[in-house]
């Protein structure tokens, strides 16, 4: 199941007329990028600016709102995209782009060609509405006949893309914006694309094989433990957690590390291919995304691959734990103690609290790896989307200082984050009387920083930690908007990789 490719990308210094499309900005004083050729065109023609044609037909500067206006002399369509009513972020730029481009794929056909002219004038935001326009181009491709995956049978939308820039000529002022746009938006569609595939086509044998050929070729090592290793290095939650399907846990191993790498950071990754919630059964409405549980480890993977394909100077150990969530006769159950990697010994609460077992057996052994911070990502609780929403994941770190890092990170990204404490009476919840701990509170109060000092536990002493609950913002159903499409959002990995950026300073 390969990954889908994207569209080629250059830079230009003006649109070429042989574009399918022409995607302008729209802002507090009109339209941005918009060349004096075509307005000309659109007054001879049509009596009106694109400025005020765009108006008349309702266009407003909202981040992501478009308008489409008509082809003429021979000029490709007309996208206007609105930017923001100030100056626009790179967010805003990015936000713009994909919306942009997402319209353009609608406009019919495939094999399309967009020129995006937004005003990028430095490094920075050519980079912003590349990656925009990159994420803005995926869409996943249903499994239809004659295929064997979700990756073949149409062709994409977007075939080509042009960022219009100023900077078009000076080649190495745009080429390390436009190398790295590519190389992000690629590991973020790899991550869309996983947590997109059906979970009858993507468990966890078949997801460790993806992983391992994805990062074939490049700087990373990949270890996978199978449910043999795993038995024989005592993970105990892995193990329980995946128990209870015919298809068995895997746990995968990165490891990157270049050369003059000062700081080790440790990433990992939720990777539960469909939870069921085990005998715990969740509602059957509640079933239908549940093949994007794995969407933390997608991200974790997928971030490694970016930063190696960077070289940035960092190295990385990360852990993907896999697991398939199902109620078998073999499954573990409420009550049970499990003794986890390392010992420690824990009273399972709920079969549906299951992601913080198999967090808990990687935290522990990424720990043995004395890296100078652990981070993991995980679609962990339903009481993270009740706290913040769908578009904003939950941060709870050990300290404030690691907080900052990665809220600077997510700025940085363009991924909203938002801190969440974990009081010290949240520790009593998790009290045991028949194990070291337990897996989940005694009532739903608090979950998601409940699920988080669980985790807390298994870090080892003296090493930095970050959790990241991205349970709202790795799914979204609907159309989509900006450079997301609906299903899988590849969040997260764009703050791996933005952080990873911050430890090589």
């Amino acid at each position: 199941m390969p990954v889908p490719s994207l569209p080629t990308l250059t830079v230009a210094k003006v649109p070429d007329k042989g574009a399918s499309a022409l995607v302008v900005g729209y802002g507090p004083d009109g339209v941005v990028g918009a060349p004096s050729t075509l307005d000309k065109e659109y007054a001879r023609r049509l009596g009106q600016s694109v400025s005020a044609l765009a108006a008349s037909v309702g266009i407003k500067t909202d981040s992501g709102h478009t308008r489409t206006l008509p082809a003429v002399g021979g000029w490709p369509v007309v996208i206007v995209v609105g930017i923001g009513d100030g100056t626009p972020t790179q967010e805003d730029l990015r936000q713009a782009a994909g919306a942009g481009v997402r319209q353009a794929a609608k406009q019919g056909g495939g094999d399309a060609h967009v020129a995006v002219a937004l005003g990028a004038d430095e490094p920075e935001t050519v980079q912003a509405v590349a990656e925009g326009a990159l994420l803005g181009s995926y869409r996943y491709q249903p499994v239809s006949t004659g295929t064997a995956n979700s990756s073949n049978g149409k062709p994409a939308a977007i075939s080509a893309l042009t960022v219009i820039t100023p900077l078009a000529g000076r080649r190495s002022a745009v080429t390390h914006a436009v190398e790295s746009a590519r190389t992000v938006a690629a590991s973020v569609v790899a991550a869309r694309e996983w947590v997109n595939i059906p979970p009858n086509l993507l468990f966890p044998a078949s997801f460790a094989e993806e992983a391992a050929a994805y990062l074939k070729g490049s700087k990373v090592a990949v270890e996978v433990l199978d449910d043999k290793a795993l038995t024989k290095g005592g993970y105990g939650g892995i193990l329980a957690v995946g128990g209870g399907s015919s298809r068995l846990p895997r746990l995968v191993r990165l490891a990157y590390a270049p050369r003059g790498a000062k700081l080790h950071l440790a990433l990992v990754g939720k990777g539960i291919t469909f939870d069921s919630g085990g005998l715990n059964l969740k509602p059957g409405d509640s079933m239908n995304t549940m093949k994007c549980d794995m969407a933390g480890a997608a991200a974790v993977i997928a971030a490694v691959k970016a930063i190696a394909d960077l070289g940035l100077r960092v190295k990385v150990t990360a852990y993907a734990s896999m697991a398939e969530n199902l109620p078998s006769d073999t499954s573990y159950r409420p009550s049970d103690v499990l003794t986890m990697y390392g010992g420690k010994t824990v009273e399972n609460g709920n079969t549906d609290a299951e992601g913080r077992l198999v967090m808990a057996d990687a935290i522990a052994r990424a720990s043995e790896d004395a890296p100078d911070l652990i981070v993991d990502v995980a679609t962990l609780t339903g009481a993270a989307i009740v706290a913040l929403g769908d578009k904003t994941a939950g941060l709870m770190a050990s300290d404030d200082d690691t907080a900052d890092r990665l809220l600077d990170a997510a700025e940085a990204a363009g991924e909203d984050i938002w801190q969440l404490p974990i009081p010290k009476h949240i520790r009593g919840k998790l009290d045991s009387k028949v194990a070291d701990i337990r897996s989940t509170g005694g009532d739903r109060t608090a979950g998601a920083l409940v699920a988080a000092a669980f985790l807390r536990e298994f870090v080892g002493e003296g090493i930095s930690w970050a959790h990241l609950d991205i349970a709202g913002p790795a799914w979204t159903d609907g159309g989509g908007s900006g450079y997301i499409s609906s299903g899988g959002t590849g969040f997260g990995v764009r703050t791996l990789v933005a952080l990873a950026r911050s430890l090589e300073k």
